[in-house]
């Protein structure tokens, strides 16, 4: 139909402020993120095929400490607005700065363990929480 609004065409300035106040929270951080991505220059994270090296940007939403074959490894599930993945570094029990809600970009090779997409011991570097809200 003629009438239909496609997510590809430009959206004006009402419909967009009318999108922000019917959207969810989480849709709301979504598109932050999938922003973030874009702008960094960063593969979005469903778009990446296996074992290609890829540089990811996200926020971290959860952070464990789960051995792996008796191996302290510290695991954070990254999001960037469009998937998430396992980011696994082995032999560490705790990173200063590696919390959940910490926004992420990090650059290793993709694989898959445990159904899961992961990249083990990354490089990686911590973005500033929120918009300018640290000072550190």
């Amino acid at each position: 139909m003629s009438g239909d609004i496609r997510s590809d065409q430009p959206q004006g300035r009402f419909r967009r402020m009318l999108n922000r106040l019917t959207s969810s929270a989480e849709e709301l951080e979504a598109e932050e993120l999938r922003q973030d991505t874009a702008e960094s220059g960063c593969t979005p994270i469903a778009r990446i095929a296996d074992r290609q090296v890829v540089t990811v940007a996200g926020t971290l939403r959860a952070v464990t400490l789960r051995p792996r074959a008796g191996v302290p490894a510290l695991e954070a599930e990254l999001f960037d607005g469009t998937d998430a993945l396992d980011v696994v570094w082995l032999g560490r029990r705790s990173i200063v700065g590696i919390e959940p809600g910490r926004r992420l970009i990090a650059t290793g090779r993709l694989s898959h363990a445990r159904g899961r997409r992961v990249l083990f011991n990354p490089r990686y570097e911590l973005r500033p929480v929120g918009h300018g809200s640290e000072s550190a």
